[in-house]
């Protein structure tokens, strides 16, 4: 019976790690699963990560539960065999009483028949009548191994009895178990496949996102070409009037981190990122044009210094912070580059202030070449501390027009 105790024991332990196992999985598994929606390539492509991510979670809780779930199986298997076991210890008990009782009384009979006449022997059956001999042959038996092994017999049954009882409630507690595993695990899948499912509409929905996000851009830049083709065919004249007067300028490119130049072309390219600066005093213009990579032009007429008139822009990866109409100075941040795969461009803008270069009205500009207005920017940045660009061809392609500021 110390093997029973032992087992139960173990039993209990078991049960109680099951039971935690199970309630820390339930919670896990309200935790993981909530669904979102998405409206744009950006939010669907971040929901796509979280989903896989997701996902990952609700399939380990998953496996985790099918090991707890077999866990249990097994332990709920294991009590049944110990009840088997012990509900054929106690039916051989009570056949070994049976057995005992039946040689004690064959025994004491026996005794008695030897000792007395025949006529007596009901005498030793009845309770209500008894005789000294078949009193003393009863005691003599009654005291022997005989005896006490009906007693050891009884006593060891009562033992087992009680065993069964224990692993009957254990029994119990464990198909409980076992059915709030199941219904965990249950759960947890439905919220696997509602993740699986989610995940497949929105990269859906992203791949229609990009397909038409294409479509515009490859348009937008259709667009774009045509109407640089046409400008370049009939250039513009360039016509700026400017008043100089006294003003302070500003390194725009000051707080940007990691800055690094680039070519100089319409005007100079830089990589970096962080805050962009006004030069000086100005009025912003535009803060945006689909025909720009990234979609984000930032013009700004300046209204004083010795560039007083003219129009500075500031394009390409870049957050716009302003806004049209918005008076800046040399210390207003007018946007925050990012790194982006383009970089930013900046120099001098056509009066309109709407997307086109100075440099391309003056069709100074075929495609990659450094032009008079990208290099004259590119002067005035460095006279305000920040490095200057790379030309790419020297002298620059074309030339200013008369009156404009050199530094």
């Amino acid at each position: 019976m110390q093997g029973s105790c032992r087992q139960l024991s173990y039993a209990t332990r078991l049960r109680g790690r099951l039971v935690g196992s199970v309630g820390l999985a339930l919670i896990t598994i309200v935790a993981l699963f909530a669904p979102a929606a998405s409206a744009d390539v950006n939010s669907d492509q971040a929901q796509v990560s979280q989903l896989e991510r997701q996902i990952a979670r609700d399939g380990a809780a998953v496996q985790q539960l099918v090991g707890i779930y077999n866990q249990a199986q097994a332990h709920e298997d294991a009590i049944q065999t110990q009840l088997d076991t012990i509900h054929a210890r106690l039916l051989a008990d009570q056949n070994a009483k049976a057995k005992a009782t039946a040689d004690l009384r064959k025994a004491v009979l026996q005794r008695y028949m030897s000792s007395s006449d025949a006529s007596s022997t009901l005498a030793l059956f009845d309770t209500g009548k008894s005789s000294l001999v078949a009193q003393e042959a009863y005691s003599q038996i009654a005291t022997r191994s005989l005896s006490n092994e009906i007693d050891a017999v009884a006593v060891d049954a009562q033992h087992t009895q009680s065993a069964e009882a224990d692993l009957r409630t254990a029994q119990t507690q464990a198909h409980a178990t076992l059915q709030q595993v199941t219904a965990a695990r249950q759960a947890a899948q439905t919220a696997l496949d509602k993740d699986n499912a989610l995940l497949d509409q929105v990269q859906g929905n992203l791949q229609s996102l990009l397909a038409a996000a294409a479509q515009q851009a490859a348009a937008a830049q259709k667009q774009a070409e045509q109407r640089m083709t046409a400008q370049a065919a009939s250039p513009r004249p360039v016509s700026v009037s400017f008043n100089p007067s006294p003003g302070t300028y500003a390194d725009p490119l000051r707080a940007i981190a990691a800055l690094s130049p680039e070519r100089v072309d319409q005007g100079v390219d830089y990589s970096g990122y962080g805050p962009i600066y006004a030069i000086g005093d100005g009025v912003v213009l535009s803060t945006a044009n689909s025909g720009w990579p990234g979609g984000t032009f930032i013009s700004y007429r300046l209204t004083d210094g010795p560039a007083a008139g003219l129009v500075v822009y500031a394009a390409e990866d870049i957050e716009p912070l302003t806004t049209v109409g918005q008076s800046v100075t040399a210390g207003t941040v007018i946007g925050t580059v990012y790194e982006g795969p383009s970089g930013i461009e900046t120099g001098w803008a056509d009066p309109s202030g709407d997307g086109v270069t100075m440099a391309y009205d003056a069709g100074q500009f075929s495609g990659s070449n450094s032009t008079a207005f990208g290099a004259n920017f590119s002067q005035l940045l460095s006279s305000l501390g920040a490095p200057p660009g790379i030309l790419q061809n020297d002298p620059a392609t074309g030339n200013l027009p008369g009156g404009w500021p050199t530094w």
